[in-house]
């Protein structure tokens, strides 16, 4: 049986509908949670596929949270083994940083709908399903990353250029969250109430937004994550 190992790090950043698409595929699924279970007995190559999810940390606070070295320690055996792996918002910037890229503040939050642009690449790439009429994407960050060296640029937004990566045959890296679930966004409003209302951001404002744009935007991420675990892990 295929096996995918996430690593999550808050209990409702999940694998949202990637879940149900491995179940659907066979997957055996389990997670382990950041700073909690051990990642050093973990070997990097063994799973089908490694899923790094988001979370409201930095990667650069290593010295506040130790396990980011230990994620960070099997991404990088794992990216240069070119084996399926997913990054999303901080398991993007996870990913970049163990591929040498510098992972910063940007300066501003990014927290809201906002539509991708695709680059050529990305036009060609499963994220095509992601933009098109009516369609945004749910942005929840305020760090960002440079480009890895190698790595292929797929979409940005205005405010922050670099949301999507691919890097080898197998790798894929998003800031934004394609994996959300329109019934379920209720969560994240609850569970980063500060964050939200330090950065002065319409709680109604954003469900009323996450209300009218979620469910495409779900049926869109749903759409893109099939088409790439079908073409990674088959």
């Amino acid at each position: 049986m295929k096996t995918l190992l996430a690593i999550r790090h808050v209990a409702f950043e999940d694998l949202g509908s990637l879940e149900s698409l491995a179940l659907e595929r066979g997957f055996a699924i389990r997670y382990l949670e950041a700073g909690v279970d051990d990642l050093t007995g973990v070997a990097p190559l063994d799973d089908d596929l490694l899923v790094v999810l988001g979370g409201p940390i930095s990667v650069y606070e290593a010295d506040v949270y130790p396990f980011i070295d230990d994620e960070l320690a099997l991404l990088r055996v794992r990216l240069a083994a070119d084996r399926p792996t997913l990054g999303i918002c901080l398991g993007a910037q996870m990913m970049a940083s163990a591929l040498g890229a510098r992972v910063y503040s940007g300066g501003k939050k990014e927290i809201g709908w906002t539509p991708l642009t695709l680059t050529g690449a990305g036009e060609r790439s499963p994220l095509r399903h992601l933009v098109g009429e009516g369609r945004s994407m749910l942005h929840w960050h305020g760090d960002t990353f440079e480009l890895p060296d190698g790595a292929e640029l797929l979409a940005s937004t205005p405010l922050y250029p670099h949301q999507a990566f691919r890097w080898g045959a197998r790798g894929l890296a998003f800031q934004c969250h394609p994996e959300v679930r329109a019934g379920r966004i209720e969560t994240w409003l609850i569970g980063h109430a500060a964050e939200l209302g330090q950065s002065r951001i319409s709680v109604p404002a954003l469900r009323e937004a996450s209300r009218r744009l979620g469910p495409a935007m779900e049926d869109a991420g749903r759409a893109c994550l099939a088409e790439w675990l079908d073409g990674v892990v088959g």
